[in-house]
């Protein structure tokens, strides 16, 4: 397609006319960009000639692209990865005949230091890399013929500016919303569900309207509520409205007869949309999700959803997405809750920023509770030019602006004014969380406030400010148990916990001696290996955490304890603790940076799934005569039975508090066998045979049917097999991957913290019998065949239907 067709493109979708087009539109702006990785400062120019820079399609992260160096500005902590300045411009038209409306861009996320210019006028700067923001393009569009251009400045080049990967560019989506001059104000509604019961729900809707014009007359405002199944359940209308103010606010009321209560097990939806009316015409539309659930903290009794005592069991998870990087994409956000759904997971913490909005619409849809967090650091740095820098320029517009915008969401039950944040040592501590705990109940009254506090006692100045509804304890769990003397009548949240260590498919035996990181920052890690490996048994953690029994056995013990965010769910890019380089991602995750679970993982589902659990590890190849520790998890079961080939070794049950059940062996070839038994009655079996040498590779796909929208996601686990059908457990084959039809291959991966090859290779070297790939759909339907090759094995292939 050629440039002025493309114009005439980008025009024609994106600005119908006002008597084909809806009263609001929100376009998909993420198409057709160009990009220069450096500095031009003559970019912002219009009339800039861009046709030599890179064509693509947003969000985009360009540190991902890079490849590993411990000298980048980042650092090993930052994921070694680059930084540097970027510079992105779209052009596109505005048809004539939407002289008369309204357009505004929105931002859901630039990392970081963006400036944004349309038509050579400036519209600002944003410092803070993971908000979302809005600029008012109206005044300077050009219609018609003429085109508009837009053009923006990233700059992440003055690093370290975070204590994780961070990622570089337009990393989150972008819209252009189209108005009319009379319209819901951006993130203009407001429901809260003030009364709730099986029998009626009442709902409150706050709505601000904004009158750009002083349009005259008088407008109608219409509120109506849906069901899941489309089908209107309550409807309120607030008539003879004038609007000669640039902005009013109406108060509605409503109220939903036996309501679908959402939860984590159930989480109904509905829908509340806004209609804005003059003389019978529709103005604007606008919609906002509604779940009504009602919630509760106790001092001694924890927490309870809808009336119904449970505990919050949650993970931390950082914002990239492995092999993806930072640039956000659906699938693989829902791919990360699917697998942590798996392990019993019902809450998420956004560590430690505003997150993507479409993490919180999938926690919405798939019941997730969420503790929405706002900042990492105050007026105190962490990194060299991190945050603190803007902190009093733009903390109070940050978090004014992420309140707005995050409080309709049904799944956000806490909001977290801070993580560790070094205020807390100090008397600023105090006045700081004071006013931002102001802040937002003034905004939303409805949710509790905490922080994660790494000094979790009574003396803790922002404890001591009075604004924390919640104390939260980021690790400190030998005190769990006192907190009811500590903190008399406070309530508790574990907003931090675990920061125990492993890499996937690793055993250092024996297994029962818990190894903590040393606190000297300056030395090496004593218990740790040459090959910066980490025991995979539940036994390594830093010296401030726990091992996830630890924590586990004390948080199910006692039920003023509410629930707990472990440290992490995924293994994340940067901070490789305890290690450093040439270790590039942590050790932290219960699943690996690749969506591969760790066995810890089995021990969560056995404890918090209703799931019939057996999980038997480790491998079963050794050296002749070397003693194994082997371990199983189970669940709905009395007594585990091993057997190695045929003999048995014996019956083990859980004793006291025991997570798992363990026997020591001298290692023999064959086949290790586990029974789990209740009352006598077999339940499940489990087997993991000595493996040979690799001889095939096996593709198993997520999913082989991809929608054709250029965003679609297929992981595809790659195994490296014996020939009897056997994972190799230190299997580290080459494996190369060829694609026919119409997919890329948008990044591979094995989930080794010390693996320095590039994410957007198009080969992997597998990593204790795993990697990944994973394919990218295009815009077009057709075929894709995924083939994995590598020397001397049998190759495999995969189909995917692209619709």
């Amino acid at each position: 397609m050629g440039a002025l067709a493309l114009l005439l493109f980008i025009g024609f979708t994106a600005c119908k006319s006002a008597e084909e087009a809806p009263v609001r539109q929100r376009i998909d702006f993420t198409r057709n960009w160009t990009f220069l990785l450096g500095d031009n400062a003559k970019a912002k120019d219009p009339a800039f000639d861009d046709r030599q820079w890179r064509k693509l399609h947003l969000p985009h992260d360009w540190s991902i692209e890079g490849q590993f160096d411990q000298k980048h500005p980042a650092g090993v902590g930052g994921g070694a990865l680059p930084g540097g300045i970027g510079w992105y411009r779209k052009t596109f038209r505005v048809e004539e005949a939407d002289k008369s409306k309204l357009f505004f861009i929105d931002f859901d996320g630039v990392y970081t230091n963006s400036e944004v210019w349309i038509n050579g006028h400036y519209l600002g700067k944003r410092p803070n890399g993971y908000i979302s923001f809005r600029y008012d393009l109206t005044p300077h569009l050009r219609y018609g013929q003429q085109s508009n251009v837009l053009a923006v400045r990233v700059d992440n080049s003055q690093q370290p500016n975070s204590r994780w990967y961070s990622g570089s560019g337009i990393y989150r989506n972008v819209w252009l919303v189209k108005t009319n001059p009379v319209h819901v104000a951006q993130y203009g509604t407001f429901v809260t569900t003030p009364q709730v019961s099986r029998e009626s729900a009442k709902v409150r809707i706050s709505t601000s309207l904004v009158n750009a014009r002083q349009q005259k007359g008088e407008f109608t405002l219409h509120t109506r509520i849906y069901d899941q199944h489309g089908k209107e359940v309550a409807h309120v209308a607030t008539e003879e409205l004038g609007l000669s103010d640039s902005l009013t606010e109406v108060k509605q009321e409503l109220t939903v007869a036996n309501p679908k209560l959402w939860s984590t097990q159930e989480p109904h939806l509905y829908k509340v949309v806004t209609r804005v009316e003059q003389a019978g015409t529709v103005v604007d539309n606008y919609e906002t999700p509604l779940g009504i659930r009602t919630f509760h903290f106790d001092a001694q009794k924890g927490f309870s959803l809808n009336g119904t005592p449970m505990k919050i069991l949650g993970v931390c998870n950082h914002h990239d997405l492995g092999a993806l990087g930072a640039a956000i994409n659906v699938r693989a956000l829902e791919r990360q809750l699917e697998i942590m759904r798996g392990m019993g997971v019902n809450a998420i913490r956004t560590s430690h920023n505003p997150p993507a909005p479409e993490l919180l619409d999938l926690c919405d849809k798939m019941g997730f509770i969420v503790m929405d967090e706002a900042f990492d650091m105050w007026k105190k740095e962490k990194s060299k030019f991190d945050y603190s820098l803007a902190w009093d320029q733009w903390h109070r517009r940050d978090l004014e602006d992420f309140i707005k915008r995050d409080r309709n969401h049904p799944s956000v039950f806490i909001w977290s004014i801070g993580n560790e944040i070094p205020e807390q040592w100090g008397p600023e501590g105090k006045a700081i969380a004071t006013e931002l705990a102001g802040i937002v109940k003034k905004l939303d009254a409805t949710r509790p406030i905490t922080a994660g506090l790494n000094e979790p006692y009574p003396h803790n100045s922002i404890y001591q400010s009075g604004g924390l509804d919640l104390v939260g304890f980021n690790y400190h769990h030998q005190d769990f148990e006192k907190f009811p003397q500590s903190f008399p009548n406070q309530k508790f949240i574990a907003t931090e916990t675990t920061s125990a260590l492993a890499t996937r498919g690793h055993y250092d035996m024996p297994s029962d001696s818990i190894r903590r990181w040393p606190y000297r920052w300056d030395l090496p890690f004593t218990q740790g290996n040459e090959d910066l490996t980490v025991s995979a048994y539940d036994n390594v953690s830093t010296p401030w955490g726990s091992t996830h029994e630890e924590t586990w056995k004390l948080m199910k013990k006692h039920p003023h304890l509410s629930g707990m965010f472990i440290w992490t769910g995924f293994d994340y890019l940067g901070e490789p603790t305890p290690y450093g380089w040439p270790a590039r991602s942590s050790y932290f995750g219960v699943v690996d940076l690749a969506g591969f679970p760790k066995d810890t993982y089995y021990m969560y589902q056995s404890e918090w799934t209703d799931k019939p659990v057996l999980h038997l590890f480790p491998h079963w190849n050794w050296q002749p005569g070397q003693t194994v520790d082997v371990w199983a998890y189970y669940n709905r079961a009395d007594e585990v039975e091993l057997f190695l080939n045929g003999k048995s070794l014996g019956i083990k049950k859980k004793q006291g508090d025991d997570l798992h059940v363990q026997w020591r062996l001298p290692f023999q070839p064959g086949t290790l066998r586990a029974v789990s038994r209740a009352n006598g009655k077999e339940v499940l079996t489990r087997e993991i045979r000595t493996a040979g040498v690799a001889a095939k590779i096996v593709l198993e796909a997520d999913r082989t049917q991809l929608s054709a929208d250029g965003r679609d996601l297929s992981f595809v686990t790659v195994k490296i097999l014996d020939q009897d059908g056997n994972l190799v457990p230190r299997a580290n084959n080459l494996v190369h991957f060829k694609i026919d039809g119409n997919a890329t291959l948008a990044g591979v991966d094995n989930g080794h913290q010390t693996s320095l090859e590039s994410f957007k290779a198009n080969h992997r070297r597998a990593f204790n019998g795993l990697c990944l790939a994973i394919l990218q759909a295009q815009e077009k339907a057709g075929t894709v065949k995924l083939t994995a090759t590598s020397e001397g094995l049998q190759p495999a292939t995969v189909m995917v239907q692209v619709k």
